[in-house]
């Protein structure tokens, strides 16, 4: 944190701890549903920069990134409600688990040159297979999902996670403002300048010596590792999951429309598009409910489409390069 601050001029440093601030005193002034709300955008804006990691600056495009965010939601609650391993310790082999999923997925792409189009597929294909497998298996709930049991009030805390929502504001908040400044000082190191030069120019990173394997190998255990805390954290504050929405590719698209329409790249990119997204898609939610009186599956994948041809039309770069120059807070750090 001290470094990022170090790179920014007085104005923006400002601008920076003035915004950590107000989301520090929110809920002061949020009711339970603006900040239920805020759960939200915390969370995509984390997961958003744990795939940004990957995409934005490593290149690699993947599409099935619900899969570690499943994966460690669903190992955690497995180890809660069968040993009562708290999730703060359960969280441990639940990143492992995740982070060895992608080792097995970088493997198979890495070491055999399988890129661009062809890796997102491989992703989506892993990501389908953890669906197929949870969704027969009794073990683990079945179709019919897991439930992580509510607690006495007594004994209910931080190390358990089974606090309100009060607690799980700022558990998210602490989990975006960490990825972002994992991702600030990964960018920032010798590591990252490597993905940049791997993003921009394969062969000629490799022509300076890079080893790319290393590299993209570290790309996607660094983003399965924030995306599975991710997921803990998201499993015990919805208290349930189900395959079919743990692993569903839709949430993948979720995930990554965030930085997409923020700014792929961009370290603020993330954070821009939950804030714009999340709350758009609840107040279509809330339309469509009143309106029809029932919801409507795919309504707010339907409008984040609609949205991101309006900025890819205006703006191909997303939202932030844009807005960044115009308020005079584009330093590089924060590009």
């Amino acid at each position: 944190m001290h470094r990022l601050l170090g790179q920014l001029d007085r104005r923006q440093r400002l601008a920076f701890l003035g915004l950590v601030g107000a989301l520090i005193l929110g809920p002061a002034f949020l009711d339970r549903y603006l900040m239920s709300i805020m759960i939200l955008v915390f969370w995509y804006a984390a997961v958003g920069q744990a795939w940004n990691i990957m995409m934005g600056f490593c290149g690699q495009l993947s599409l099935g990134h619900c899969l570690y965010s499943g994966i460690g939601g669903y190992v955690a609650a497995l180890l809660w409600v069968n040993y009562g391993i708290p999730p703060w310790l359960a969280a441990v082999p639940a990143m492992g688990i995740a982070c060895a999923c992608g080792i097995v997925i970088g493997w198979l792409a890495f070491r055999y040159d399988i890129g661009g189009v062809y890796f997102a597929l491989l992703t989506i294909a892993f990501a389908e297979m953890a669906r197929i497998a949870f969704d027969n298996w009794a073990g683990g709930g079945g179709a019919a999902g897991l439930f992580i049991p509510l607690i006495p009030a007594a004994d209910a805390g931080l190390w358990t996670l089974s606090g309100g929502p009060l607690q799980f504001y700022y558990l998210m908040l602490g989990l975006a403002i960490t990825s972002f400044v994992a991702a600030a000082a990964l960018r920032a190191s010798r590591l990252g300048h490597e993905w940049l030069a791997i993003r921009e120019e394969p062969e000629a990173a490799r022509a300076l010596g890079i080893d790319i394997y290393r590299a993209k190998l570290a790309a996607i255990i660094v983003s399965a590792a924030i995306t599975s805390l991710a997921g803990v954290f998201y499993a015990f504050y919805q208290r349930n999951l189900f395959p079919s929405d743990a692993f569903d590719v839709s949430r993948s698209i979720i995930m990554i429309m965030g930085p997409i329409v923020g700014g792929l790249g961009t370290l603020m990119g993330p954070v821009i598009g939950a804030l714009i997204l999340t709350p758009l898609g609840q107040i279509l939610i809330a339309l469509t409910e009143r309106l029809v009186g029932h919801a409507v599956p795919g309504a707010s994948l339907l409008a984040y489409g609609a949205l991101l041809m309006v900025i890819i039309s205006t703006n191909a770069n997303g939202v932030w390069p844009g807005l960044s120059r115009r308020l005079g807070l584009a330093p590089r750090a924060l590009r």
